[in-house]
């Protein structure tokens, strides 16, 4: 069986159940990897904000919910498969369905609304697992905070993408998720050509933003950006 074949009925789960789980994620977490947190203070205590981060690893949305210890409405492609072994947890949390290549009217209503609610918002701006390097990323990230009017958080989780396997060896992993400061909202107007310039250019600085909490061999199609070293300044860490 494959995500696509999840029930269409895949939402959210109600808020309660959210926080709970975040509880039971943040004991989980201790014991299956050793997890270091930078930058925690750029997460809102309350009100809603888009958090958009790299996907290198299938757990990287449980060491999101680690980090940010809030209840998050994570959007999931609906077009894409995923092993058998993983279905606990969109089942278990809920999602809100997204077509990589297209917003459906539903995503966009369903992610509006979580934000109308004050709740956050989980992107993975690449469209999914694209390696373990940065590659371009997807326009959803930026239109939904344009459209919530919302800041963007950016995260950075390194070492992920090994820590499944090593659950197995009974080694607990080390995951460094570094949290930046939020930019934004922002206001897209113009024809449609204008827009998508617009919203092609910030999400060219969201994903450079990303790369400035990751290593530098992380950086894939933006290697070298100048911005880069600007937003690293920017967040203040001593090291990445």
């Amino acid at each position: 069986m494959e995500y696509k074949d999840f029930p269409d009925t895949l939402r959210p789960r109600p808020y309660w159940v959210r926080y709970i789980s975040a509880y039971i994620v943040f004991l989980l977490g201790v014991s299956i990897a050793k997890i270091k947190v930078q930058g925690r203070w750029n997460i809102p205590k309350r009100g809603p904000c888009v958090i958009a981060c790299n996907h290198f690893g299938y757990l990287d949305p449980f060491f999101l919910v680690y980090a940010v210890q809030r209840p998050t409405s994570f959007l999931m492609q609906s077009d894409e498969g995923v092993e058998r072994h993983f279905f606990w947890a969109p089942m278990t949390y809920g999602a809100i369905l997204t077509d990589r290549n297209k917003l459906a009217p539903s995503t966009v209503k369903e992610s509006v609304t979580a934000l109308e609610n004050e709740e956050v918002l989980g992107i993975f701006p690449e469209g999914g697992m694209k390696g373990f390097e940065l590659a371009k990323a997807k326009p959803g990230a930026i239109y939904l905070s344009a459209m919530g009017h919302v800041q963007i958080v950016p995260i950075a989780i390194d070492g992920g993408n090994e820590a499944w396997e090593k659950i197995f060896h009974g080694v607990r992993s080390r995951i460094k998720i570094n949290i930046g400061r939020p930019f934004g909202p922002f206001d897209i107007k113009g024809s449609k050509m204008e827009k998508r310039n617009q919203i092609e250019t910030i999400s060219s600085e969201l994903m450079c933003r990303i790369a400035a909490l990751l290593p530098d061999n992380k950086h894939g199609v933006y290697a070298k950006d100048k911005r880069i070293f600007h937003y690293r300044q920017e967040n203040g860490f001593k090291k990445i």
